[in-house]
């Protein structure tokens, strides 16, 4: 008996989802890719809105001297003070289709205009991908800013999908990042 096999359509009524801006500056030395916001931080409009998320946590263990709001209603000064720290942060994505917030769930990508990020980040020389779906892309984002002499580095993934890594050991290499960017001391 032959069977015939049903096409798989993949996310079958998923929406097109559209990123979020750039939160960068004059200043930027480090930018942090994601690969596209998560259902919470697109509800809330705000990169690593997920409660579960360990990237603000990450940042202030970094600089604890450095205190960093962490309230509902911080969000513009948490962005404010990752540019003072000389980061900036983006996602490959421009928009995807997606049902759910795991990134293995992206289907119909389209990648960010890296090329334009030259005029706003003159002091840019370190590209650090938060996990591996944005560490893809890699080469692609290396060429389209048109530099090639800078480091491109692939971070443990700050999201709560990433269980298999502790905060600690999640810790200690975004921190041996910013040492080698110099934007933290080593000590």
């Amino acid at each position: 008996m032959t069977r015939k096999l049903q096409p798989l359509v993949a996310n079958a009524g998923a929406e097109r989802l559209q990123g979020l801006p750039p939160i960068v500056g004059p200043g930027t030395r480090v930018l942090i890719l994601g690969s596209f916001p998560g259902v919470a931080s697109l509800r809330a409009q705000q990169y690593y809105g997920h409660p579960q998320n360990q990237f603000w946590q990450i940042l202030q263990a970094i600089w604890p001297a450095l205190p960093m709001e962490m309230g509902a209603n911080s969000y513009e000064k948490r962005s404010k003070w990752l540019l003072d720290r000389g980061l900036g942060l983006w996602d490959v994505y421009a928009s995807c289709e997606r049902e759910g917030s795991l990134d293995s769930a992206i289907r119909n990508p389209q990648v960010n205009d890296f090329a334009r990020l030259k005029a706003f980040c003159p002091q840019l020389k370190m590209i650090a991908h938060n996990g591996g779906e944005s560490f893809k892309h890699a080469g692609l984002v290396r060429h389209s800013l048109g530099v090639e002499d800078f480091a491109v580095i692939k971070l443990p993934s700050t999201s709560p999908a990433n269980a298999s890594w502790s905060f600690a050991r999640k810790l200690a290499a975004w921190r041996a990042v910013m040492v080698e960017a110099g934007l933290v001391s080593g000590t």
